[in-house]
């Protein structure tokens, strides 16, 4: 289980879930002070629901103030706190007559509850957390995440352009490599180690896919144009190089050709990205690491959520289905 008082990445991925926070919410049955727009809570407050002392609570607020800042901590001062006085003056106690005061969103409250290694209650708190995020994920996928990709609007465009790129690149092995018929399988694995390190046995093993399984049906959008891009760009350099020699080109001549293809400068924001998107997906919703792009994890962000398992996010079949008219005037053309 996933130590949530030791990595940041771990506690803003559940925070980012706006979904599963408001679950929390209403499983802790918690609700502060209503004030524009969200519930607030006081440091009494704070120390009062995790059973620790008000200075317990400010060396955490110390060490970690960039991180409860950035999920909702605010000092209100002026005019904000005089509103919040005006408002709830009566539950501020200490705090009633103070220039300042430090208050925390649901968010930062939760933050703090995620830090606190010396609370029993925050202890019990961040099991009930994580198995609501499981829960959450569980509902809405039926208990697998293996194809939470295809959930993405994005998806079903690159995935129906897919065949078509593919094509144009084992057309190109075919009349421009010299090599049996295994070179389709090695240079598909050549174009995935440059863009994401593993070859197809590494990643599905990874993914702990079936054989039957095509990797790329379980791949980001993001990664399925990286993919196509390399795969035409790398046809249109097959046929330069062997019209320019008259002869097709050996493993080797493709091995360098691929090599210098994928170093190319333009490439390295896209390469970034893609790798980025993979493993930090991967890691908050799958629970997968690529041991080779752990350096590329970082947070989910609101809009993963939102994309994956917001409103707008469907199951394949359901955007197939929607579509189903435009498939198929796009056949008849």
């Amino acid at each position: 289980m996933k130590d949530l008082t030791v990595s940041a990445i771990d506690r803003q991925n559940i925070l980012n879930n706006l979904s599963a926070v408001a679950d929390i919410q209403e499983y802790l049955g918690i609700r502060g002070m209503f004030f524009q727009g969200e519930f607030r809570f006081t440091k009494n407050q704070v120390v009062e629901f995790y059973e620790v002392d008000s200075s317990t609570i400010e060396r955490y607020l110390s060490n970690n103030e960039d991180e409860l800042k950035h999920n909702g901590y605010e000092i209100f001062k002026g005019k904000k706190l005089r509103e919040l006085k005006a408002e709830f003056g009566w539950l501020l106690e200490d705090g009633a007559k103070a220039p300042q005061l430090g208050i925390f969103n649901f968010r930062a409250f939760l933050n703090l509850g995620m830090l606190l290694a010396e609370s029993e209650k925050a202890k019990a708190l961040r099991s009930a957390i994580l198995n609501i995020v499981i829960d959450g994920l569980n509902k809405k996928l039926g208990g697998s995440t293996k194809f939470i990709n295809q959930r993405d609007e994005e998806f079903l465009v690159s995935i129906a352009r897919e065949p078509v790129y593919r094509k144009e690149f084992t057309s190109a092995l075919n009349l421009y490599l010299d090599m049996g018929a295994y070179k389709y399988a090695v240079y598909t694995d050549a174009i995935y180690k440059s863009i994401f390190h593993e070859n197809a046995s590494e990643y599905k093993k990874i993914l702990q896919l079936e054989e039957k399984v095509n990797p790329r049906d379980t791949m980001y959008a993001e990664v399925l144009k990286l993919i196509a891009s390399f795969e035409i760009g790398i046809a249109d350099a097959m046929k330069e190089k062997s019209e320019e020699m008259g002869r097709k080109l050996t493993p080797g001549e493709l091995n360098i050709l691929i090599q210098k293809f994928s170093e190319r400068r333009f490439w390295i924001p896209q390469l970034e990205d893609a790798r980025s998107k993979m493993a930090s997906r991967d890691y908050g919703f799958r629970n997968i690491i690529h041991d080779r792009l752990k350096p590329y994890i970082k947070c989910l962000t609101p809009d993963d959520y939102q994309r994956f398992l917001g409103d707008k996010s469907k199951s394949l079949q359901d955007r197939i289905d929607e579509n189903i008219e435009v498939f198929k005037r796009l056949k008849d053309r």
